[in-house]
């Protein structure tokens, strides 16, 4: 698993109180019991430790751990404008 993998699996741990052995990239929201507060949270803490914007509509397509994972990578590898 790679450093952005595991520092986004470790935000989601630690907001939802939970072993990160416990999470894969295959893990839903729904089975890690995350809500749409949940992923707004979620969603400023990794904006915060990889400093990226999260565009609002990305969030509602967002299903498991593993759709946070990619669209981290999708921006962090965008050119800054």
């Amino acid at each position: 698993m790679d450093d952005i993998a595991q520092r986004c699996i470790d935000i989601i741990a630690k907001s939802k109180g939970l072993d990160p052995q416990s999470i894969s990239l295959e893990s839903s929201f729904d089975s890690l019991a995350i809500d749409s507060l949940d992923k707004i949270n979620i969603s400023f803490e990794v904006e915060e430790a990889f400093n990226i914007e999260i565009p609002d509509d990305a969030l509602g397509s967002l299903k498991t751990v593993g759709d946070v994972v990619d669209g981290v990578r999708r921006l962090t590898s965008e050119p800054t404008a």
